[in-house]
């Protein structure tokens, strides 16, 4: 056996016995929590308690942070990098959980792709009619493009005084080599079916035809974009236009153009909430992948062995991201 399997499994049995403590004090943890039947029982991520309170009744805060794509799952342990699959499934826990009351957005994203912004906020609106759970956002740093288009169906937004939102709109872009290539002589061959099979190709200069194509898919994607705002906020299509011009605002611009409702803080948010929804006793949790044991030593194990899984990690980025995209996406 190779020196590194060799650490690999010395690794795995110290993950095994650390992991069994973990286990141990969580279900202790779980236990000193709340007297109520705690764990829904179709629960995929366990509950970390932000703050303490009594009864059955819970609030839960599910943390919307970075660019909203779908590159493929994220690693577990990774609760950073944003996971678009794991992120739907845990608006769907809330929902089906009957112990969940409310639900806060907390928001902190430039927004991203145009499929995934929409499907997010279907979850978001099915969790709100059709389970009939009020939302609230709370936003952060950052809550533009498709981080608003999220955020639009709430039955109350509050931002930060400084956050950055709106940018309200749609984005596509390529970047055109052509003349670079040909300083340097390069030619380029395409072969193909059709006249607009390589519609924004970066080899050569868009023709006008192709532009309106494209203006079109642009056009029909912002009045989507619009209908949300119009629906989600009540406000009239002419004004929603003319903020939606794809500038940027303020928390307090947004504020006093009613695309935020109030100004403050996520502790704010939550107090509003347990105000106006007969929730002072709520108990207040985030969401975290429930890790097992075997989830964990695979990990590991899977981690040491594959020398080149970074370089494989960086290939399916460069991948997912090479090609042009529609974006609701604010990009500095």
């Amino acid at each position: 056996m190779s020196s590194k399997r060799w650490t690999a499994l010395i690794i795995a049995i110290a993950l095994f016995i650390l992991s069994i403590g973990v286990q141990l004090t969580g279900n202790r943890n779980s236990t000193d929590q709340t007297d109520n039947p705690l764990l829904f029982q179709d629960a995929t991520f366990k509950e970390r308690s932000i703050k303490k309170g009594i009864g059955n009744k819970k609030i839960v805060v599910l943390n919307l942070e970075g660019v909203i794509q779908d590159i493929g799952s994220v690693p577990f342990m990774n609760t950073i990098a944003y996971d678009h699959k794991r992120f739907l499934k845990m608006i769907e826990q809330a929902a089906d959980d009957p112990s969940v009351s409310g639900v806060i957005l907390k928001v902190n994203s430039p927004g991203g792709g145009v499929v995934e912004s929409a499907e997010i906020h279907d979850k978001l609106a099915e969790l709100q009619h059709t389970f009939n759970k009020p939302l609230y956002v709370s936003m952060g740093n950052t809550a533009a493009s498709g981080g608003y288009y999220v955020s639009a169906p709430a039955e109350k937004i509050f931002a930060h005084p400084a956050t950055l939102t709106g940018s309200i709109g749609v984005i596509m872009e390529n970047v055109d080599i052509s003349e670079l290539a040909d300083t340097y002589g390069i030619d380029f061959n395409t072969i193909k079916s059709g006249e607009f099979k390589d519609i924004m190709s970066p080899t050569r200069p868009m023709t006008d035809e192709e532009h309106d194509i494209l203006q079109s898919m642009i056009d029909d994607l912002y009045d989507d974009f619009v209908d949300v705002i119009v629906e989600g906020r009540d406000m009239p299509e002419d004004k929603v236009r003319d903020l939606g011009d794809g500038r940027i605002y303020t928390g307090k611009q947004a504020q006093e153009h009613g695309l935020v409702d109030e100004l403050g803080t996520l502790d704010d948010t939550i107090e509003v909430m347990k105000d106006e929804h007969n929730l002072k006793g709520a108990r207040v949790v985030e969401y975290e992948p429930a890790i097992s044991i075997g989830q964990l030593i695979g990990f590991t194990a899977k981690n040491v062995l594959s020398a080149d899984n970074e370089f494989h990690n960086l290939l399916t980025l460069v991948k997912e991201s090479s090609g042009p995209r529609l974006l609701y996406l604010y990009s500095r």
